[in-house]
């Protein structure tokens, strides 16, 4: 879902694990950069599908990662994909001491 303008636009993501970074892009072929979640900046990570279910287009494949600056509700395109995602995402930020 958009920062400012909080409507849901597909976005691709490239997890760096050295750099500890989740980069996200406007386009499959990764050449629009959209943004970058720093892994130290990230303050919580939930899923709550109660919580969303007004927010988002599938409750039960949402996640939220919740930095200093923002929130940021994340759809998974299946169940599997969804608990990879939050798997790698948790692990990354509790290896670099959040949390």
């Amino acid at each position: 879902m958009g920062g400012k303008i909080k409507t849901w636009r597909r976005r691709w993501f490239h997890l760096d694990p050295t750099r500890r970074v989740l980069a996200y892009y406007g386009d499959q072929a990764q050449t629009k950069l959209k943004g970058v979640i720093y892994f130290q900046a990230i303050e919580e990570v939930w899923y709550d599908p109660g919580r969303v279910a007004g927010k988002s287009p599938n409750p039960r494949l949402t996640f939220c990662l919740k930095t200093y600056e923002r929130l940021f509700w994340l759809v998974a395109p299946s169940a599997e994909a969804l608990r990879i995602w939050m798997d790698a995402v948790l692990t990354l930020t509790r290896a670099g001491g959040s949390f």
